[in-house]
Order: structure tokens, then sequence, then C-alpha cells
């Protein structure tokens, strides 16, 4: 059965330079401590604490990860809000300040199954592929 409503409008989230030339900056460093300055000084940046999520994630601290990235997908979620968002609808891996969100929600999934959260993780990896497939895809690629 065809759905004969149309998809809400894509959500684009507003750019935040000081906050992505602080995460540039702290990528210079590449160390956990100027990614978490930047996250201390950007709470509300999903891309800081996405950052965090993924090096957690690959150092082996899952359950770091997990906290790094609910924190940032939940801040995300508010932005989207903010943004227009009501609670579905394409969330374009495309544009740039959407990735982060995109990122918390995709590290969520993976160390959400690491801990043994098989529902959690299932639910994040189709709200990601629901945000968009090409995020889903960007992400798994990597």
């Amino acid at each position: 059965m065809q759905n004969l409503l149309p998809e809400p409008p894509a959500t684009l989230l507003p750019a935040h330079e000081e906050a992505d030339a602080a995460l540039a900056d702290a990528a210079e460093q590449d160390t956990d401590q100027a990614y978490a300055e930047v996250a201390a000084s950007f709470p509300t940046h999903s891309a800081a604490w996405a950052a965090l999520a993924t090096r957690a994630f690959a150092a082996g601290q899952v359950v770091t990860a997990y906290a790094y990235a609910r924190t940032g997908y939940h801040r995300g979620l508010d932005q989207l809000r903010r943004a227009g968002w009501k609670g579905h609808g394409p969330v374009p891996w495309s544009h740039r300040p959407n990735r982060g969100f995109l990122r918390c929600l995709y590290v969520l999934s993976r160390a959400a199954g690491e801990i043994g959260e098989a529902d959690e993780a299932a639910r994040c990896a189709q709200f990601l592929r629901d945000c968009d497939p090409a995020a889903a895809d960007a992400l798994a690629s990597h």
C-alpha cells in the first residue's frame, strides 16, 4: 500500500562555526582531553559528543562510548525539535551540521549492542536508517 501523505521536509540543523573550529583544533591535537574541552565548551554540539564517543568506542571503552553517544543523541534531538522536526522525517547526512547527531546515533547503536541492549541497538540502527539511509551506509563503511 502506498503512503498518500507527503513526507515531511528534511530537517537541517544550523551550523555552529565556532564549535566546528574548536573540533578542528582538537583533531589536530588528537587527544581525548582536547575533545573533552570542546564538549565542555559547547555542550549542545552533538559533533563534539560524537567525536568523544567514536574515540572511546575505538579504544574499547564501550560504556564510556555509550554515555557520550547518548548525551550527543539527546542534545541532537533537542536541536532537531528546535529546527522543526516532529519526530519523523529525513535528517540528511549530506547536510554537514546533521552529522554529529547521526554519528551519535550510530555509535549509540553499536555500543548498545556491545553491552547487550539488543532492542536499543536495533531501534537506534533503524532510526539512523529512517533519518537517512546514506548516513547508515557511510558510517558502516568506516
